[in-house]
């Protein structure tokens, strides 16, 4: 987050040194602009070849902090510790011929009452994270952090025991145990569990509690009570606004953030405060100095018990003012929080599907929510008065800027089924077509009616599928809930879109064409190579799976798994719904980036109107009578307003519920290890209570104990410390190499290393070693002009490889984890990587390899991290190319292995993954779609 500003004193210097900038830049953001001359997606300033002007102030590194650029051996270029380039086909040395971009390439515009003028910043200076602003007096020399516990062993025990769900036998028992240990180094208070509760009793006041109320609803002629417990939504912004900790970190004013691209500078969002809502929202309010405090609100139902019979309506909240880094951490105080407890109507079979009964729970809901939200709503008008970090006096006025729920969907009975706007139910996946948005002033005009009469309110009412019952959002200002109202990638693309309808029917096809079929994909599914955080699986086809995780990762692979099943020539039913899902795949990966341009929002509205002509023509294919699929259903439509809510609210990370589905597991934890299963929910609220004040304790504790440390060692030390334990944490450099196996010689490869791809290996290293030596003014022990392997040289070998990297879609540092493993967990594991090469005319150029065997090799003081690699960039004929271009597919081939040769270690861009072609050996795919950086890489590699 960037420091508030009054008038910048460096923006106006700056700004002479650039070319006057239009007023009105065109934007896609504005209504009917059209981009000029667009630049490819992907394109990012100072890397793949952007000259930098000299002046930019370093501007191509990237920081070490994993939030900006630091050094320029982490950047897409890629050089030796000392500056050497890498040599001969796999140089790094090429720059291309495009021009200067201006020195500046991040612009900044703040909203006009922020007081704040334009800013322009390079990259080493363009800063948002507040790393060093927190105090170090945030807790004083001689407190007592760990207060009101008596000790800092009292605390760190009764945490641990509530995080094991220990009962009150075991925690006895323990504390038996303990006492007996101890020797005296440390101070131990507690001596049974009463203690422990006492103490956590009197912690408890340290942060907001739960309160209980009672809602009263009249139906059918009788009284009904439903108790809803909540913490004041201002009460628990105080918690957090108050939190010294936190304070740095809030942002208050909209802002318009752009990015230079090499031609103008090209608008981006990320954070919410960066979207158009805020700017707007923050217009609209009173004062100068009036800013939106932003609340994100997620609900949704969830089970308990295995059985499913008792369930759960949490609330969730968070600060939309906080960065994304701390405000979707389910960790800390500045992260989501569980506020509320809603009530759930019991079902009713004989009244479940009776109107009145449906709106009783809505009006349950809505009276329930009122009581959360009770706190706010006069404060939405008035504001409250509050002094930032830095000084200045703002005047916060709480909104609900996001509502991140799976909300139900109102059914394809009514006529107008989409929450969010007024599309007809039979032009639900029409995506060419604009509806008017639906607004709470209309429908609280229509429920004014209905009031005075309900003949003529409900017909009103019913034309458009409003519903008879008070809103709880109308009281707070500035909250309309259809505005609030976000698409949600988990439920309703990941669960819904592609788990209900698309993998649906791809089942269907391929169990109408036999088992074989099915067996085969399945088989294809086992065989797909593994990767981090990417799931696997041995079979989709007869699993059924609710996590939207996995469902994602399946959508990802089936392209690969059933392309040579589904063909055209043979299945083109089941081939045009492979062009349905791998069209779907794009437009989702867009909706997935942290980052948005100009550029990208576009392209991924785009593949959204391509989607739905893939899927009309999927339709078309099908006798009308015989189909039974109705495709005209919300969740088809839904996509419509993803980009719009982009564009409002920023990145989908912003309102997707992935980070709020967390919550659920604690909560069930909590009731199956640690309650009576009676009267459960006032159980499981003190269990979280008691969690939120752990986690406020622990932040001080860490914070002491930072601070203490600071004071203790000295730099050096500290980074000597960290350097220990690297393998489990961050890195600075490029690459970093691990699992080091026992030197041996050159002789011994040889000799045991019989694969065709270590065919040659001496002759390999010498050829390549003389290449490289020279051209890097390495000398040759000896002072000969020729270097010679001996079979007696050492190397040692390596087994995994960590590769820092650009992201090409928020600039920041981003992590690959590389194996080249002949048994790893049992399995051969031999990754694969984007190098950087240059073509026979010294031009340079990317292809991607296969990791075969990593190895350092010492020449007098030089250690050279290497790689043996087989390259895949054979020639690919006319191979599949008309299947391929449809289902957007990257075919790579193989070299032989005989064919292998060394390339260094850093000239590895970034690490991939690639899928066997299973009807032509050799020949590969690549997997864009395993992270947004490579969706966005590829569109520029293979053009």
């Amino acid at each position: 987050m960037r420091k508030e500003r009054a008038t910048s004193e460096a923006a106006p210097i700056v700004q002479e040194q650039l070319d006057p900038l239009p007023e009105d830049l065109p934007s896609v953001f504005d209504d009917g602009a059209a981009l000029e001359d667009p630049t490819p997606i992907g394109v990012v300033i100072g890397s793949e070849g952007l000259a930098i002007d000299p002046a930019a102030d370093a501007a191509m590194s990237i920081s070490g902090d994993s939030h900006q650029r630091s050094n320029s051996d982490t950047c897409s270029s890629t050089r030796l510790e000392d500056d050497r380039v890498v040599p001969s086909r796999f140089s790094t040395s090429h720059v291309s011929s495009f021009r200067s971009i201006r020195p500046d390439a991040f612009k900044t515009e703040f909203h006009p009452k922020s007081g704040c003028s334009t800013a322009f910043e390079s990259f080493s200076t363009f800063d948002r994270t507040h790393r060093d602003a927190v105090s170090n007096s945030v807790v004083e020399d001689g407190s007592e952090p760990w207060h009101p516990f008596q000790t800092r062993g009292d605390f760190e025990f009764s945490e641990l025991a509530h995080k094991a769900a220990l009962n009150k036998d075991l925690t006895n028992q323990l504390l038996a145990l303990i006492q007996r240990l101890l020797s005296g180094e440390a101070r131990l208070t507690l001596h049974s569990d009463h203690d422990v509760r006492e103490a956590w009793t009197h912690a408890a006041k340290l942060m907001t509690p739960f309160e209980k109320h009672v809602v009263n609803v009249h139906h059918a002629k009788h009284d009904l009570e439903f108790d809803v417990h909540y913490r004041p939504l201002w009460d628990w912004a105080m918690d957090i606004l108050q939190d010294p900790l936190l304070q740095p970190h809030f942002t208050w004013d909209a802002q318009h953030l752009y990015k230079h691209n090499g031609e103008r500078f090209e608008r981006f969002i990320d954070e919410p405060w960066t979207g158009d809502r805020w700017w707007n929202i923050q217009s609209l309010l009173p004062q100068e100095n009036a800013v939106p405090f932003a609340f994100i609100l997620y609900t949704d139902k969830s089970h308990l018990s295995s059985s499913g019979k008792v369930k759960a309506y949490p609330v969730i909240v968070r600060c939309g003012n906080l960065p994304t880094h701390i405000r979707n951490s389910n960790h800390g105080l500045g992260g989501g929080q569980l506020v509320g407890w809603l009530p759930i109507v019991p079902e009713d079979s004989a009244n479940d599907r009776k109107l009145s009964y449906t709106n009783l729970k809505r009006v349950v809901w809505h009276q329930a929510f009122l009581k959360l939200l009770d706190s706010i709503t006069r404060l939405s008008r008035v504001g409250f008065a509050y002094k930032t970090h830095n000084g200045l006096i703002r005047t916060l006025y709480p909104i609900v800027l996001i509502l991140s729920a799976d909300y139900e969907e109102q059914g394809l009975n009514s006529g107008c089924p989409c929450p969010i706007c007024l599309v007809p139910s039979n032009e639900l996946r029409d995506h060419s077509k604009t509806h008017p948005r639906r607004r709470s002033e209309e429908a609280i005009a229509r429920f004014e009616l209905y009031k005075r009469s309900r003949r003529i309110g409900e017909e009103l009412m019913r034309s458009q599928s409003w519903r008879p019952v008070e809103n709880a959002f109308w009281h707070v200002n500035h909250s309309c809930p259809h505005a609030a109202l976000c698409f949600d990638p988990l439920h309703i693309n990941d669960g819904g879109l592609f788990c209900n309808h698309l993998f649906v029917e791809f089942k269907k096809i391929l169990a109408s064409i036999g088992r074989h079929a099915e067996k085969t994909v399945d088989t294809q599914h086992e065989a797909f190579p593994r990767w981090r955080n990417f799931n696997h699986f041995k079979s989709v086809m007869n699993v059924f799976f609710s996590d939207g995780n996995k469902l994602l990762d399946i959508a990802k692979q089936v392209i690969f798994t059933a392309q040579n099943v589904l063909t055209h020539e043979e299945h083109p039913i089941g081939f045009a719904l492979l062009r349905c899902i791998a069209s779907y795949l794009q437009y989702h990966m867009y909706i997935l980036l942290d980052v948005h341009t100009e550029t990208t929002l576009a392209a991924g509205e785009r593949e959204l109107r391509t989607f739905q002509n893939h899927l009309e023509e999927y339709i078309a294919m099908h006798d009308p009578e015989a189909m039974q699929k109705n495709w005209n259903f919300p969740k088809v439509h839904l996509g419509k307003h993803a980009f719009m809510d982009i564009r409002e609210k920023g990145a989908a990370r912003n309102f997707s519920t992935r980070p709020n589905e967390s919550h659920h597991g604690p909560i069930r934890k909590y009731y199956l290890l640690q309650t009576n299963r009676k009267d459960a929910a006032e159980q499981i609220l003190r269990l979280d209570h008691k969690s939120l004040v752990s986690e406020f304790i622990r932040s001080r504790l860490e914070h002491h104990d930072q601070t203490r440390l600071k004071k203790i060692l000295d730099q050096g030390t500290l980074e000597d410390d960290e350097n220990e334990t690297l393998d489990d944490r961050s890195f600075s450099g490029h690459i970093y190499l691990g699992s080091p196996q026992k030197s041996v010689t050159l002789a011994y490869i040889e000799e045991n290393y019989l694969s065709r791809v270590f065919r040659d290996f001496r002759k390999k290293l010498s050829k390549f070693l003389n290449e490289f030596l020279p051209a890097h003014s390495i000398p040759i022990p000896g002072g000969r002009s020729w270097f010679i392997t001996s079979p007696t040289d050492k190397l040692q070998e390596f087994r995994y490889l960590k590769v820092n990297y650009e992201s090409m879609v928020d600039w920041k540092v981003a992590t690959d984890y590389l194996r080249c493993n002949p048994s790893f967990h049992g399995r051969e594991r031999f990754d694969c990587a984007l190098v950087r090469s240059v073509d026979r005319h010294q031009n340079e150029k990317l292809i991607f390899v296969r990791l075969h065997f990593m190895f350092q090799y010492t020449i007098g003081t030089e250690t050279l991290p290497l790689a043996l690699v087989t390259s895949l960039d054979a020639p690919t004929s006319s191979r599949g190319c008309v299947a391929d271009e449809k289902l957007r597919l990257k075919r790579l081939r193989s070299r032989p292995p005989s064919s292998s040769e060394i390339i260094p270690l850093r000239s590895i861009v970034r690490g991939a993954l690639l899928a066997p072609d299973f009807k032509h050996s050799g020949d590969y795919f690549l997997v864009n779609y395993i992270d947004t950086d490579m969706f966005l890489r590829s569109q520029t590699l293979f053009q």
